[in-house]
């Protein structure tokens, strides 16, 4: 029984997929709610997700592990919760409970399903090449 080192990412390429996520629901919300202010109207929406991603980064450390469970738990949390906080407090938006349970959830999918997603193909290739 050989003892395989875990699957690895690079952590460049870990947050750039988490950042697209970002990105995917902020423009599926937008479409979704018919909203067109252009390029500006997105920053406006994204800039505060954005934000968040990168303190979640920094505070769960995910440089040092990027498919580690409990760091993607900190990333998760922090991005919505400061998210929405920069909303609010930052841009003036009113609390929309609706709105924090779609972030949740979708983000939640995201951060930990592409994840799962990659460690998936990573084992299922390393079980091919080792038979």
């Amino acid at each position: 029984m050989s003892h395989e080192p875990p699957p690895r990412i690079s952590p460049w390429i870990a947050f750039l997929v988490d950042l697209v996520a970002v990105v995917v629901f902020v423009l599926i919300g937008r479409r979704t709610h018919h909203e067109d202010a252009g390029f500006m109207g997105f920053l406006r929406v994204v800039w505060p997700f954005a934000v968040a991603l990168v303190v979640g980064w920094a505070i769960a450390r995910l440089d040092r592990a990027p498919l580690a469970w409990g760091r993607v738990a900190i990333l998760w949390v922090t991005t919505v919760v400061l998210g929405m906080l920069l909303r609010i407090v930052v841009d003036g938006h009113d609390f929309k409970g609706a709105f924090t349970i779609v972030a949740t959830v979708f983000l939640g999918v995201c951060f930990f399903g592409w994840r799962l997603l990659y460690l998936a193909v990573t084992s299922r290739r390393r079980s091919g090449s080792a038979g």
